[in-house]
């Protein structure tokens, strides 16, 4: 056989051998190697502890779909599952001080391995981290829509209306648990996740549907 045809028939066989090797040898299992990736880099430091990596089912699918949109149905299953958990105020007041709100905002203390406490009342909402909310901010983050002029957009000159009753219901739902609208949505889960009590998202609801405050102006 000729040296060149010799050199070419055995590049043929290596690559049949190779390819018959690869489709013998099992695909792995990359859920189950990047759980145990997550494991092995992270330990309980503080009050931040690795139980924090565990998924809800929620959660979970998302990841699975690696940015794709989920199946219909599955979103849908998601949303409803999360709307029942939502919680209104136990006394039927929505609205608290939006003074106290914009502070909120702007705090992105909470739940880091160095904090001290482990209270609900000891965490910010961060909210500047993903949204424009006031229009004297300069510096604010993009991953979510501009809130600034929510309640105004929206028709809210009184938020205790029974007019404005379906807006103020909704953006309570929002903050507590987010995807109960969007299945994937990257929003805190604030309510449902014990982030902020009752009476810091009353705060935070008055810093969004108060004509007074800056957000509405």
């Amino acid at each position: 056989m000729h040296k060149k045809h010799l050199w070419i028939a055995l590049g043929v066989g290596t690559t049949a051998l190779l390819a018959g090797c690869a489709a013998l040898s099992p695909k792995p299992d990359y859920d189950a190697l990047t759980a145990e990736m997550m494991k092995s880099s992270f330990r309980d430091r503080g009050i931040a502890t690795v139980d924090r990596l565990e998924q809800n089912p929620a959660n979970a699918a998302c990841s699975k779909a690696a940015g794709a949109e989920l199946p219909p149905a599955t979103a849908k299953a998601i949303e409803a599952a999360n709307l029942k958990t939502v919680k209104m105020p136990s006394d039927g007041q929505f609205i608290g001080d939006w003074k106290a709100g914009e502070k909120l905002a702007q705090n992105g203390r909470g739940m880091t391995w160095n904090e001290k406490s482990t209270a609900t009342s000891a965490n910010g909402g961060n909210c500047y981290n993903c949204h424009q909310i006031g229009k004297a901010e300069l510096s604010f983050g993009t991953i979510g829509p501009s809130l600034y002029q929510y309640g105004k957009l929206r028709g809210v000159s009184d938020p205790q209306s029974a007019a404005s009753r379906p807006i103020v219901e909704y953006t309570w739902a929002k903050l507590y648990n987010s995807k109960a609208f969007i299945a994937c949505s990257d929003m805190p889960r604030f309510g449902h996740a014990g982030l902020l009590d009752e009476a810091q998202l009353k705060n935070v609801m008055a810093l969004l549907l108060d004509p007074k405050s800056p957000v509405n102006q």
